[in-house]
């Protein structure tokens, strides 16, 4: 096979040989991530009027550091992310997200910032930091959101009724059997889909 220097290529361990990539559909969801995250850096204002003061620049410095580590996780948080991020039906992920972390407690959500149960992408752009517990994980939730954001925009993105929804669900994402009917039992009883009327 000859390479061309302007090609994109990755390799495909089922077939044992490199495949083109199309370069349109690595460009769009890198240029998504990219804004992704400059939409995330946090300018704090107080830093740039007091750069001259040595003292306050410090202290405003180590309270950055504080903030960052906090994993301030909260369901309201969750939904306006799902909202602001235009997540296809945002009820059923809402219903993943608690079905897959035990309704927030699980040790995948608690140590390794996981709400969805989700591995470590191979193929598709991902947030992950790599694999712990058998599990992807992420320095904090809302880059486990934005993975089930890459993850639906490169897989899920055709589809169009909550029928094909959970029908794609309980061929590729699930593990048990019932796994689709237990999403449907949830969003009714706990009128998931009332969090998501504007």
């Amino acid at each position: 096979m000859k390479f061309n220097k302007k090609e994109l290529f990755y390799y495909c361990s089922n077939e044992l040989r490199y495949k083109k990539l199309n370069k349109i559909k690595v460009l769009i969801p890198s240029l998504a991530l990219l804004v992704i995250f400059l939409l995330l850096i946090p300018i704090n204002e107080s830093l740039i009027g007091n750069v001259s003061n040595h003292d306050n620049f410090e202290s405003d410095i180590s309270v950055i550091n504080i903030n960052d580590t906090l994993n301030d996780f909260s369901e309201d948080k969750l939904i306006d992310m799902l909202i602001s991020l235009n997540i296809k039906f945002p009820h059923i992920v809402l219903a993943q997200a608690k079905l897959e972390s035990g309704n927030y407690s699980s040790k995948i959500f608690k140590e390794n910032h996981n709400l969805f149960g989700m591995k470590e992408a191979r193929v598709r752009i991902h947030t992950s930091k790599g694999t712990q517990f058998n599990h992807a994980y992420y320095s904090h939730w809302k880059e486990s959101v934005y993975d089930y954001a890459f993850y639906q925009c490169r897989y899920l993105s055709t589809l169009h009724t909550e029928k094909e929804y959970y029908s794609y669900l309980s061929k590729s994402y699930a593990e048990a059997n019932n796994y689709v009917d237990i999403l449907k039992s949830m969003v009714i009883k706990e009128n998931l889909k009332e969090k998501f009327i504007y």
